[in-house]
């Protein structure tokens, strides 16, 4: 990423070129990052190519203003903060469905990022409803944060031993918001490539549920969150009251996502029928 490229995603954050990476900066980051790039799946109803690459990234996320999902939001994060000097391992994980159940390899991407203040933080703007913060990494107790009560455990008493690795060197971690698992993290580092057949499936599969319906969601600037699902339209208050609209007109759908999520489009999305 360079200078130019930097800048510009800065822009669009709404922030300063920072002139360390530390602890605070990546909070600010963080919390921007959710306030102004929307978790949304629409090129998927729009028949548009995920292509994992940095430059097709910024094109779409910075130049089109566009948002995206985890692998395309995270794995661009994660070249911002490297280019602004944070130490940045991409992780994979799986995430818990109803049932308690994990899902696909490479199922979603998260970050583990490292600070000069010595700090090492779980940070994640590609799941939707999250923490607002990143999440210390290395903290097994709870913690609390705008989005929830959090905890990043080992994801099982028996892990370390079966891994061969020592005591507290699990190979998995659990990410828990308010007392319920929402992904299991693998620690070891990958590359974005490594997410090319994940973010196929999630994008072509009929079992997934980014090609089963239509989401558009980002933080408010009081906390909250708005989300165009399809036609319907619903503003989250910071204290959980929730005004839900059905938008009548193709007009009013373009409208709210102009207007809503910075997003022009041409077309309103609508989810396709199975082949």
């Amino acid at each position: 990423m360079n200078p130019a490229q930097i800048d510009a995603y800065l822009r669009r954050l709404g922030v300063q070129h920072p002139a360390s990476p530390t602890d605070d900066v990546l909070r600010e980051l963080h919390l921007r990052h959710l306030r102004t790039v929307p978790f949304e799946n629409l090129s998927i109803p729009l028949g548009e190519e995920i292509v994992l690459e940095e430059n097709r990234l910024l094109d779409k996320v910075v130049g089109a203003g566009r948002g995206g999902f985890c692998y395309e939001l995270n794995g661009l994060f994660g070249a911002l903060l490297t280019a602004l000097g944070f130490d940045v391992a991409l992780l994979a994980a799986r995430v818990y469905g109803d049932e308690g159940r994990t899902g696909i390899p490479y199922d979603h991407l998260a970050l583990r990022v490292r600070t000069v203040d010595g700090g090492t933080w779980l940070a994640d703007v590609g799941f939707g409803t999250h923490s607002h913060y990143p999440l210390a990494f290395e903290e097994r107790g709870e913690q609390k944060d705008p989005g929830g009560t959090f905890r990043v455990v080992a994801s099982g008493p028996d892990a370390a031993e079966a891994s061969g690795a020592g005591a507290g060197e699990a190979t998995d971690l659990d990410v828990v918001r308010n007392g319920r698992p929402e992904y299991r993290l693998e620690v070891r580092p990958r590359v974005l490539g490594d997410f090319v057949a994940g973010a196929w499936w999630h994008s072509t599969s009929p079992a997934s549920h980014f090609t089963q319906s239509l989401v558009c969601s980002r933080l408010t600037d009081d906390g909250g969150r708005v989300t165009l699902s399809g036609r319907g339209l619903t503003v989250t208050g910071v204290d959980g009251t929730r005004d839900v609209r059905e938008l009548t007109t193709d007009e009013e759908v373009l409208a709210a996502y102009r207007e809503r999520f910075g997003i022009e489009l041409g077309v309103v999305p609508t989810v396709r029928e199975p082949a």
